[in-house]
């Protein structure tokens, strides 16, 4: 008789608090290449909300367990060298991570050491890495060049915060909240400004006038031009979300005059397209910065599966004071 685990799981989508139940399931028996993972920590994020409200471009079959995130220590390994049992791993993008225990393909397990905390580990695949490629693949940074992003206390802005401060470059940060500001300079960052019509002659003055060659864009609207307003021609401008709900809107002189290029970029995508190498690649100095404390998500409060309502309700409100998470027990 097969093992029984609880999951968190939805039928259709909908409202989370509504849609979601925990429930006993299944757990399949690995087999050749596949390892047993038990979960020890999973975050919200706005993704995994945006997939149960059916709002996101991935749609997993019905009935279906969320979670693109999340940390787990392996139990056993079938017909593969590793990873080795006792190891602490991430889980891949396509699992369902919200549940106690997991089969998963050996291969696609990515491990980290026992130093970093669950918590923490968990939440290295997605804002992270999306930091780390916005800063890599878009523009070339020099030493001491500068960086500008909206919803900067954002766990992707965090993140950006880390890298440029390690690699040498700097970060303008853009808040809507005043309360921000000095938070996220004792996190590392060099300018942090509020998001309103004084920014860009506050921004010109505390960079010097510096030439600006990378935005990186989470909220859209008004905010999203008055980046554009502030970048140097021929900048490259990288939309990652939409916050206030309102698209990108230009005027024709800002790209007639200023050649600036829009773009996109989607983590699901690129871990579509990269190779076994490359995501080790990207992943060895997310997990030395980890280590080292330089890159740390805060966390606001940690719940069981069995208190699913009360942390996606949490989950979808503004104004937290860090992530939640699911931490699940022995």
């Amino acid at each position: 008789m097969s093992e029984s685990i609880k999951a968190i799981v939805y039928e259709a989508h909908g409202k989370p608090e509504e849609v979601l139940s925990l429930r006993a399931e299944p757990l399949r028996e690995a087999v050749a290449g596949e390892a047993l993972v038990r979960m020890l920590a999973a975050p919200i994020n706005p993704a995994d909300l945006n997939q149960i409200e059916g709002k996101y471009p991935i749609k997993f079959p019905l009935p279906a367990i969320p979670g693109f995130e999340g940390a787990g220590v392996v139990e056993a390994v079938h017909g593969a060298p590793e990873p080795a049992i006792g190891a602490r791993v991430i889980l891949p993008h396509d699992l369902g991570t919200w549940r106690e225990k997991a089969v998963v393909a050996a291969d696609k397990l990515t491990v980290v050491p026992d130093d970093i905390a669950p918590e923490q580990a968990a939440m290295l695949k997605i804002n992270p890495i999306t930091a780390w490629r916005l800063l890599h693949d878009f523009v070339r940074l020099g030493p001491g060049d500068w960086v500008i992003q909206n919803a900067a206390n954002s766990a992707v802005g965090r993140a950006v915060i880390a890298i440029c401060r390690e690699r040498g470059w700097k970060t303008l940060n853009v808040v809507r909240r005043p309360e921000l500001i000095e938070e996220l300079r004792a996190a590392g960052a060099d300018v942090v400004l509020l998001d309103n019509d004084e920014l860009r002659e506050a921004a010109a003055e505390a960079t010097s006038r510096s030439a600006i060659r990378l935005g990186i864009n989470q909220v859209g609207g008004e905010s999203a031009l008055r980046l554009a307003k502030l970048v140097a021609p021929e900048a490259t401008i990288v939309t990652i979300g939409a916050m206030s709900l309102r698209p990108l809107t230009m005027p024709n002189g800002l790209l007639i005059f200023k050649n600036l290029t829009f773009t996109g970029f989607w983590v699901n995508k690129w871990y579509e397209r990269a190779t076994p190498a490359q995501r080790a690649e990207t992943f060895q100095p997310l997990i030395d910065l980890a280590r080292r404390g330089l890159l740390h998500t805060p966390v606001e409060q940690t719940f069981s599966l069995g208190e699913f309502a009360q942390a996606v309700a949490r989950g979808g409100q503004g104004k937290r004071g860090g992530k939640i998470i699911f931490r699940m027990q022995s």
